[in-house]
């Protein structure tokens, strides 16, 4: 039952406090108390002697509150900040909001009995015993509208597991499928958790009924039944699967399933659940968001007062790398005085919030259903969006209580998948696409990987060229390669060695090799430790699960230890030695919570396939897809065009008469496959705009700026978009002479609509290739025709190189070279030793840059915060990767905006 504690206001007066206490006395009866807070202000004895008071008129007892705010006194400034982001104004501004003294503070019991009756305290620990909650008293119940009347859970996912069996293998099942999933669904039945497979299965077949590709992944890939189920595409026939990664009795929790959906149509089927269970039943579970060094930065600078221009320029100078010690440099390169007493401040609070809870957010799309409404069991609110319910918990306090909780993801590449597939044939789907294609295994042993799912970061691209994949399997290693943990567990260079050169391959007892032997000996993932300790050492799956997770948090809370005298002795009862037996032990611990699970890179490694060869067969198709699926992936626009380019695609550029809103490959069959830009890459130009122009279109070619702009109802605005975007380029020839007629255009009222205005047309000069340059990437982001870096580079320079001439130049021992192009990407991983990668692009191509941690302390600013770079640095090719070593970074963004305001 509901306790209350009334904190009445001391200046009310004493009639309307006499009706409020009867209006709860009326109401809670026994279970109402006058609360009473003592904080040292000048209003304590006028609040004490009125709660006095109603205490001995009404009846009520006192308990005694304390109000707390922190946990010492010296948290005082912290508070402060917050009550000024709370009410949006800086401290100095608060005024009488903040709190008059540090009081609010946990105060020990010797404090307390100074400043409160006894009885009051003592009715402190009476209320306290009172309140007797447990989360156990929380009973959650599946949602039962999935399993027909006539059946049990267990009778009907056991039924459409069989159907599922006959639809992947027909006649022939394979026995170890039959044996895996008789397993499985014994598991199941016995941990009661049909309800979870039954209720994916339902929204899977829903997506797949509307034609949204989808796909479970993680942990739910070792699943047989998931398999027959629809919900992974991983074969348990073809796979080393291990069932107790992703279920056991022993963890004795749910599942965790995970599906991504295209991410163009997630929501529909997230409405879909909200729809069958109804919005009091179904929810978004939620994420706490905390704080990292730039938003604690921005948030305590605001709060003190900085103006956002500085605290902005600070937090472009800051690297996430950087280390408290070097923020006053960072303080000084902003303009602010490290030893003047706010800076002090900021510093200091910045430190203090890092970590902490800055605000509540929404999941990604973890969806909670329920039999019984939610709010029975957790608090819920609305969403920002529309038509959304989400949960006030995270997913770590859902998975305590046990609630069915269901990960519906958003997936770029599954949008790009199916709008390729369209553009080739609207009929074509994903088992259509051939199996082991050599040409696209040539094509990523080559790392022409651009816009390729999973493969195409700067670190895979690296890869691709060493490990030559030429099957899928060989796709699942790559995936899971360069990845922290097998990186810092020192696995990719013996693996690779082993894949080079198989005389090298020995297993340390014939019982591990058929563990191992599928990643050459080496261990990759993470049911492979699973599988070692159950070989080795006598575990059972459910055990080498619970090793698994614990494993993943030794180095937070030290849970590795308590398996160590298992795994030794476990493997001195087999007969193996001390000193065999603490090696295994050791390269589990150097595994730490960076092993990749197998099951996950396999399903990702089917879309990685799927996506390259598309890429290999269909480079247009496959543009248009990624260009029309944006924003996603790791590359922007200009570099998907630009690799489009590369491979034969002709680029079309936007235009009124011919573009519709999204890209489209145009039919030429007997000639190189080409593309038309979109009416959507232009920047800012509305859907429902294009629309608008789409339908005058159709009723007749425009004939003029005007026309245009009155058949299509466009605005001043958005005449300009389509002129510097070059869209007007079939009605004038001359970008100059479009702004002119655009300046003139505008939507006619009635009054004027039979007499319109007729101009003379001026006669201009030549719109200048700088300006056309920079009006293209101002709407579009890219230029067809020219490059910004081709204004930068100086005629006849022997040291400085294009990138299509890197892979033609000797490779002498510490050839230096200089290079120049836009930065696509920073990246600094964390087990990179504080190294930082950059690609610039260039007029040719890509141009991938290693800056070792002395060079970026040292041209921190020019590497942080440059768009434009120039390095100088020395040549490396190594087995199909070429990088520069930078030795010098220079910026040249202020170079390049003079040279083109010069020549506009």
């Amino acid at each position: 039952s509901l306790l209350v504690i009334w904190k009445p206001q001391h200046d009310l007066s004493r009639d309307r406090l006499i009706a409020l206490a009867c209006w709860l006395q009326k109401r809670f009866k026994d279970r109402l108390w006058l609360g009473a807070t003592r904080q040292l202000q000048p209003t304590d004895s006028t609040s004490f002697a009125t709660i006095d008071w109603l205490s001995q008129s009404q009846g009520l007892p006192v308990v005694a509150c304390g109000h707390v705010c922190m946990v010492s006194r010296d948290q005082k400034p912290m508070l402060d900040v917050m009550c000024a982001l709370k009410h949006h104004c800086t401290i100095d501004e608060c005024g009488l909001m903040l709190e008059a003294n540090a009081e609010r503070h946990l105060r020990p019991l010797s404090t307390l009995e100074k400043l409160y009756p006894r009885d009051w305290l003592d009715e402190t620990v009476h209320v306290a015993q009172r309140c007797h909650f447990s989360m156990r008293q929380l009973t959650y119940r599946y949602p039962k509208e999935l399993v027909p009347e006539h059946l049990t859970a267990s009778e009907h996912l056991q039924a459409l597991t069989e159907q599922g069996l006959l639809q992947r293998y027909g006649s022939n099942i394979p026995n170890q499928v039959r044996n895996l999933v008789a397993h499985e669904l014994a598991l199941i039945k016995e941990m009661q958790v049909e309800a979870f497979f039954l209720t994916v299965h339902d929204l899977v077949s829903f997506a797949k009924g509307r034609g949204i590709l989808c796909q479970g992944r993680g942990s739910a890939a070792n699943s047989a039944v998931c398999y027959c189920l629809n919900i992974t595409e991983v074969d348990p026939a073809k796979q080393s699967l291990l069932f107790e990664r992703f279920l056991s009795k022993e963890r004795n929790e749910p599942p965790d399933i995970d599906v991504d959906f295209e991410h163009e149509r997630r929501e529909e089927v997230l409405q879909y659940v909200y729809q069958k269970y109804g919005r009091e039943r179904a929810a978004l579970a939620a994420t706490v968001i905390s704080y990292r060094p730039k938003s604690a930065l921005k948030d305590v600078g605001r709060a003190l007062g900085f103006e956002q221009e500085i605290l902005d320029a600070l937090t472009r100078s800051l690297a996430w790398w950087d280390t408290p010690d070097q923020w006053p440099e960072r303080l000084q390169a902003a303009g602010i005085d490290p030893g003047d007493l706010r800076a002090k401040w900021l510093l200091q609070l910045t430190q203090q919030f890092i970590g902490l809870p800055r605000h509540l957010s929404q999941h990604v799309g973890g969806m909670v259903i329920s039999d019984q409404p939610l709010y029975e069991l957790v608090p819920i609110e609305n969403a920002a969006m529309a038509d959304r319910t989400i949960i006030q918990w995270d997913k770590d306090d859902l998975e305590t209580l046990g609630l069915l909780k269901v990960d519906c993801l958003a997936l770029g590449m599954l949008t790009v998948l199916r709008k390729a597939m369209h553009s080739i044939d609207p009929s074509m789907r994903l088992a259509d696409i051939p199996k082991e294609d050599p040409a696209t295994y040539e094509m990523l042993c080559k790392a022409d990987a651009v816009g390729v799912f999973q493969v195409e970061s700067r670190a895979q691209m690296a890869m691709l060229p060493r490990l030559k994949p030429r099957c899928f399997y060989d796709l699942v290693v790559e995936i899971a390669l360069v990845r922290p943990g097998p990186i810092q567990g020192e696995m990719v260079h013996p693996y690779l060695q082993r894949r080079q050169n198989p005389k090298q391959i020995e297993y340390a007892d014939p019982k591990l090799a058929d563990v191992l032997k599928r990643t050459l000996g080496v261990p990759i993932f993470q049911e492979q430790v699973m599988q070692i300790a159950m070989v080795a050492a006598d575990f059972t799956p459910g055990q080498a699960d619970q090793l698994r997770r614990a494993m993943a948090a030794w180095k937070r809370r030290g849970g590795l230890a308590p398996f160590r005298e298992s795994l030794i002795t476990g493997m001195l009862n087999n007969g193996y030695s001390k000193a065999f037996a603490e090696k295994i032990y050791g390269q589990i611990q150097g595994f730490g919570d960076y092993g990749f699970p197998e099951s996950h890179a396999a399903s990702f490694a089917l879309l990685t396939y799927f996506s390259a060869w598309l890429k290999c067969h269909h480079p247009a198709a496959f543009t248009c897809a990624l260009l029309n699926s944006q924003p996603m992936g790791f590359y922007a626009p200009a570099q998907l065009i630009q690799d489009a380019k590369r491979h034969g695609v002709m680029i079309e550029p936007v235009d009124v008469h011919a573009s519709l809103w999204e890209t489209a490959c145009l039919d030429q069959p007997s000639a190189s496959p080409r593309i038309r830009l979109g009416l959507s890459q232009i920047k800012g130009l509305p859907q429902k705009t294009a629309e608008r122009l789409l339908a005058a279109r159709a009723q007749g070619a425009f004939v003029s700026v005007d026309d245009l702009t009155q058949r299509a109802g466009l605005h001043r605005n958005e005449v300009r978009l389509l002129t510097q975007s070059g869209a007007l380029s079939g009605l004038i020839q001359d970008r100059r002479d479009a702004h002119w007629q655009a300046l003139a255009s505008h939507v006619q009222g009635d009054l004027l609509a039979h007499a319109p205005i007729r101009e003379t047309q001026a006669k201009l000069q030549k719109t200048p290739a700088s300006q056309l340059l920079v009006e293209d990437y101002a709407t579009l982001g890219y230029s067809l025709s020219q490059h910004p870096i081709e204004y930068l580079r100086p005629e006849g320079s022997r040291l400085l190189k294009r990138s299509d001439q890197l892979p033609l130049l000797p490779n002498p021992p510490r050839q230096v070279i200089e290079v120049m192009g836009l930065v696509t990407h920073r990246q600094r991983p964390g087990t990179a030793s504080g190294v930082v990668f950059v690609s610039l692009e260039d007029e040719a191509g890509l141009i991938n840059v290693i800056v070792w941690p002395k060079i970026a302390m040292r041209d921190q600013v020019a590497l942080l915060q440059g768009q434009v770079l120039r390095v100088r640095g020395q040549l490396q090719r190594r087995e199909g990767s070429i990088h520069i070593i930078a030795q010098s970074i220079v910026a040249e963004d202020q170079r390049l905006a003079q040279l083109l305001g010069h020549r506009h």
